[in-house]
């Protein structure tokens, strides 16, 4: 039964995101209780929303991917292995024979928590069930037991509907995104070092006090402060470090400019797409289980409406390709993810309050402890690739999202036990950085209910 459900998802996911989710919202939005054409209508905004970002995303792989490969060549990095990114990595994980159950099995997973109390997160983001299933199918792969496949779904499911109640205080709190939260992906599972990170911060004297926000820059250097502006300069400035004359750099400014501008615009589709099924989901949710709080679970895309993300995200692209050459060892040449590497850094920027400063230490930190720990996995990637039949396996592969993920990491070398000390080192430290996460949390709910 859980295959042929699995089948059948699968199914309405090979359409993609932006036909996926209409789909899926509107059938839901039904089902809840909100009449025929609301729920149309709701579902085919979110799906504009989605394909004016795709449509943005695909610019930014197109323009600053070339860029950013330019910049490797011109400055002679020595990294041979390519991350192939999300784009590349979520078709391969779809591909895995474990892929038709975890669908279902996450769903399950969000079902049990729900009814035992366990969590507050009412996950509808159904594609990026893809994290659970790569961290399942890396498993598989690597220890040929298709139940500790399963097991891997399961633990990286629960873990990220406990992130989607943690980050909930900070989704209302910046982003103004009530009753919101992301559970899912890099933003969730790497923003607990920022709370770490932001804790240090705060007991160095006069460091605590420096507070750099597109705002205040908008202050004291006036228009050269405006997003617009940002970005123009962001984008050029790349393209002057890939190598590229002004007839290259100065339009690549002026496509950054545009992606600052529509992209809160394109996440204001999504928002209003949403907000019936967010409102009546409150609702049921307030009868069945009294006045509880519950949160939405959607896809980090929504962060991208935020001018620091996108600012933070700009700054970024050549700021991790610097890291990847100071990592110990490191093989892998930043790629794939880097015009999305926003994304990495999304909630670190709600956790600091849109602090760039801190953003950009804390973000300098998640990028390096993704970079180590994509080097490690680049032959579990491999060997995913390759039973997967994405590849022959005679190129080494690697992806910095989900495959320098801490929860597959630890997960996986559990049962493959080829490097425990560095397993060791991870655990105990993410460990650590989660207990500083749920502090954080708490702490921004108590400030929203005094505020309230």
């Amino acid at each position: 039964m859980l295959e042929m459900i699995g089948k059948g998802i699968n199914y309405i996911i090979d359409m993609g995101a932006s036909v996926m989710l209409p789909i899926v919202i509107a059938v839901i939005s039904i089902c809840i209780g909100i009449k025929v054409g609301k729920a149309i209508r709701s579902g085919l905004m979110i799906g504009v929303g989605f394909v004016g970002l795709s449509l943005i995303v695909d610019m930014m792989n197109a323009e600053l991917g070339p860029a950013a490969q330019a910049m490797s060549e011109r400055f002679g990095l020595s990294l041979s292995v390519v991350d192939i990114g999300w784009p590349g990595a979520s078709p391969i994980t779809w591909s895995s024979n474990i892929a038709t159950v975890a669908i279902p099995v996450a769903i399950l997973v969000n079902v049990i928590m729900l009814v035992t109390k366990l969590t507050k997160t009412v996950n509808i983001d159904i594609w990026n069930i893809w994290h659970m299933t790569f961290t399942g199918a890396i498993a598989y792969a690597v220890t040929g037991n298709f139940w500790v496949g399963i097991l891997g779904v399961v633990v990286h499911a629960a873990i990220s509907y406990k992130l989607g109640d943690i980050w909930a205080p900070l989704m209302s709190d910046y982003f103004e995104l009530d009753g919101l939260t992301v559970p899912h992906g890099t933003s969730a599972y790497m923003a607990p070092i920022a709370c770490v990170i932001d804790v240090i911060i705060d007991k160095i004297p006069g460091i605590k006090k420096i507070d750099l926000t597109a705002d205040t820059l908008q202050e004291k250097v006036g228009v050269l402060g405006e997003p617009i502006v940002i970005g123009g300069i962001l984008g050029t400035v790349v393209g002057f470090l890939a190598g590229y004359g002004p007839q290259a750099a100065l339009p690549l400014g002026v496509k950054m400019s545009a992606v600052m501008v529509l992209m809160p615009k394109i996440v204001k589709c999504i928002m209003e797409g949403l907000m019936p099924i967010s409102e009546r989901a409150k609702e049921l949710m307030a009868k069945r289980f009294g006045n509880s709080q519950y949160y939405i679970g959607l896809d980090p895309a929504i962060l991208l409406g935020d001018s620091q993300v996108v600012t933070a995200g700009l700054i970024f692209i050549p700021l991790t390709l610097l890291i990847a050459v100071i990592v110990p060892g490191n093989k892998v040449l930043p790629f794939g993810d880097l015009a999305t590497i926003g994304f990495f850094i999304a909630i670190a920027v709600a956790v600091h309050k849109g602090n760039l400063f801190r953003t950009l230490i804390s973000g300098s930190a998640i990028m390096f402890v993704t970079i180590w720990i994509t080097n490690q996995t680049i032959p579990w990637v491999t060997k995913l690739a390759a039973t997967t039949g994405s590849t022959d396996g005679s190129s080494l592969m690697a992806a910095m999202d989900q495959g320098g993920c801490p929860i597959t990491y630890v997960f996986t070398q559990i049962f493959a036990r080829e490097y425990l000390m560095g397993m060791a080192v991870i655990l105990i430290g993410y460990i650590l950085c989660m207990v500083f996460a749920v502090r954080c949390s708490k702490k921004r709910a108590a400030e929203l209910k005094e505020e309230d």
